[in-house]
């Protein structure tokens, strides 16, 4: 039999997403979001072809296309020469070998993307300012005032509907900082390339840079080693945290030093990471997005695979006799693919990082390694087709 109604905690790229997926499906959402507004934190996001077909799917995908670039390659590099050690064709190949575009932008055009089509859409119902204490049916009927079939857990890698779900996966800190700030066309320097996504390789580091248009400038973000700050995503890092993000960068090209010196007020990010766990309870609870499985961003996949799961989930439960046996069968189809999309992550954390003579062979190997041959590596991620496209 199928829902009538849906309660989704969090309103961020996951929980939007699953509103308007269920509202294909005619199903009513009323999305609790405990911040008072909605303003996304970070800086730029890399939407891959597989999110992009289901972002096309819900009518959002035009509306980011007025703001985004698509790379005309994706660049690998080395950080100590700056030297690209393979370009990969991006624009050109991802609409013909994978159906759909490569964009990148800043990460609030998206969530406004996504909010401005759940408040066009009748089926779906934000409350803003709502702070739940537990996500339970009785809590949550008090405030969108009806008991929903089915609890979306949308709220993050600290999330709270974890608790409603029996050996959940426990978040733990993974040891890496992402150090997140932007560069104006101006402060940027000139060996970023403004029509790839550029990710140059160090010792025990990586950085990724690419434009946004929205700003005339680029996104960068800066990964290493650090001590963990505690539950925050936008510690600003000033004096000592500065200090210690350009040391740890001491042995890279030169340009970079004065690179992380421009911005006044970068922010870090200590990088969490979710155990295994069980995302559903086999009732009426289920988990998506970081609060399931949040990953390493090393194959830059966490909001993609998060815009995956609201997608399947509503096909799942739409599609599927009973409510249980459906959020058993989205959780046995997606723990494979979140797996195989882990494991990638790890095997690019391993190569992105290498140090000493692992450095140099890895370097060899991108030189000489045809192009062509990356491309098909990326067939099973960029070419996934969603269930219910």
């Amino acid at each position: 039999m199928p829902i009538k109604s849906v309660a989704i905690v969090g309103a961020g790229i996951a929980g939007l997403t699953a509103a308007l997926s269920f509202a294909r499906h005619g199903i009513a959402s009323d999305i609790v979001e405990q911040a008072s507004e909605l303003a996304e934190v970070g800086a730029g996001l890399q939407i891959s072809p597989n999110a992009a077909h289901i972002l096309s799917a819900l009518d959002v995908l035009p509306l980011i296309e007025e703001t985004w670039l698509e790379p005309e390659t994706v660049d690998l590099a080395s950080g100590l020469s700056l030297k690209t050690l393979v370009s990969l064709p991006m624009k050109s190949v991802a609409r013909s070998r994978w159906h759909a575009p490569y964009g990148v932008l800043h990460r609030a055009s998206l969530q406004q993307a996504l909010l401005a089509t759940v408040r066009n859409n009748p089926l779906c119902r934000l409350h803003l300012g709502k702070r739940l204490e537990t996500a339970s049916k009785s809590e949550i009927a008090k405030t969108i005032l009806t008991e929903p079939d089915l609890i979306i857990g949308a709220d993050g890698v600290w999330s709270s509907t974890r608790y409603a779900v029996p050996n959940s996966p426990v978040a733990t800190f993974s040891g890496n900082i992402a150090w997140r700030f932007t560069l104006s066309g101006d402060d940027a320097p000139e060996f970023l390339n403004r029509t790839a996504v550029t990710a140059f390789l160090g010792p025990s580091a990586h950085v990724v840079a690419y434009p946004l248009a929205e700003t005339g400038g680029f996104n960068v973000v800066a990964i290493a080693v650090g001590a963990n700050p505690g539950d925050t995503w936008n510690a600003e890092a000033q004096g000592q945290q500065k200090a210690f993000l350009i040391q740890q960068f001491r042995r890279w090209h030169p340009a970079f030093s004065s690179a992380l010196e421009r911005p006044s007020t970068p922010t870090f990010w200590p990088l969490f990471q979710a155990g295994p766990g069980r995302w559903q309870n086999g009732l009426d609870t289920v988990l998506i997005g970081d609060a399931a499985h949040a990953m390493m961003p090393f194959a830059a996949q966490g909001a993609a695979m998060a815009i995956e799961d609201a997608f399947e989930l509503a096909t799942f439960v739409a599609q599927g006799n009973s409510l249980g046996s459906s959020l058993e069968s989205f959780e046995a189809h997606r723990m494979p693919r979140i797996e195989q999309a882990r494991r990638r992550a790890k095997l690019n954390s391993f190569a992105y990082h290498a140090r000493g003579p692992l450095r140099i062979g890895r370097d060899v190997l991108l030189s000489f390694r045809p192009p062509e041959k990356f491309l098909a590596d990326f067939d099973w991620l960029y070419g996934y087709r969603a269930k219910g496209l």
